[in-house]
């Protein structure tokens, strides 16, 4: 089966590893799947991250080591939203850019300077299409 929704399925496959508890999980890659790695680990999401295989290349993959409360073993990632989606495009205006929960989550948003949070959006004043919300 052919995925339509390759970001969906990035998603999905986070959230189904927490769930099971899974300490890694492993993603076929893209440059937009990197991006996102990307910003899930410099916003403290997820732990660590590797791109294994050629890249460009078929059999490429990301690595994603992900990020439990040492306290209470849950997922740091509580929750993880696709936005915009194939059958219908979200965009947003620099001013119009969503805050989740007040500001303790980040969106997720792909504007003509690359893939960024709302927050890094706001400040070049640029708007874009929303991808995710993580919180």
């Amino acid at each position: 089966m052919a995925v339509t929704d390759p970001i969906a399925d990035y998603l999905t496959r986070i959230r189904n590893a927490q769930q099971a508890g899974h300490r890694i999980v492993e993603i076929p890659a893209s440059n937009m799947k990197k991006h996102i790695t990307e910003i899930l680990y410099d916003q403290g999401y997820i732990l660590k991250y590797k791109f294994d295989g050629e890249p460009g290349q078929k059999g490429e993959v990301i690595k994603i080591a992900l990020k439990y409360d040492p306290a209470t073993k849950l997922p740091v990632i509580r929750n993880l939203q696709r936005i915009s989606r194939p059958g219908l495009r979200k965009y947003s205006g620099a001013t119009d850019l969503p805050r989740i929960i007040n500001g303790l989550g980040i969106a997720i948003v792909s504007t003509s300077k690359g893939l960024m949070t709302s927050k890094q959006a706001k400040a070049l004043n640029v708007g874009g299409e929303l991808i995710c919300y993580v919180y």
